[in-house]
């Protein structure tokens, strides 16, 4: 059951729900389905929140494991660059291959930084307005019940006079 479908039993709930006399419009209605039914929506959250969740954790291991890959490069780099200190006759160029291997490992982590972000701002963009969208249905649909609660007064104060 999907939540439009859950909201529209609820809605259903209140219109069939039955006034009590002097209490200014209020209604009965049976808690224990109410209840259920709000446990039923908790239940049937759109699959994005879950996912947003997911993308933000991948996007924190992706980080990670960047961040340990450029480690590791530098690493290498450095024992590589170790090695060619100790041949006297390649000093030199064994300094600026380290350096380009380090500005290339922390460029890379850079990127991979910069794209995770993007990513997880997309996902993170598409999952708010999918919550926007369900909020306006909320929100509508609440509108809906004040309107026929409203109508169902009006109807209640005819009927007495």
């Amino acid at each position: 059951m999907n939540i439009d479908e859950i909201l529209n039993m609820i809605d259903d709930m209140l219109e069939e729900a039955w006034s009590l006399p002097f209490s200014g419009g209020r209604c009965v209605v049976d808690a224990q389905k109410v209840k259920e039914c709000v446990e039923d929506i908790r239940l049937n959250l759109p699959g994005e929140i879950k996912q947003a969740k997911m993308i933000v954790a991948d996007r924190n291991d992706i980080i990670k494991t960047a961040e340990r890959q450029a480690e590791t490069t530098l690493r290498k780099a450095e024992e590589r660059a170790r090695m060619l200190i100790a041949q006297e006759e390649i000093v030199k160029q064994a300094q600026e291959k380290a350096a380009d291997i380090i500005a290339q490992a922390q460029m890379a982590a850079k990127e991979i930084r910069r794209a995770s972000h993007e990513f997880s701002d997309s996902i993170l963009k598409q999952t708010e307005e999918n919550l926007s969208t369900s909020l306006k249905n909320v929100r509508d649909t609440r509108q809906a019940l004040r309107n026929a609660t409203s109508k169902s007064k009006q109807i209640q104060v005819q009927k007495e006079d």
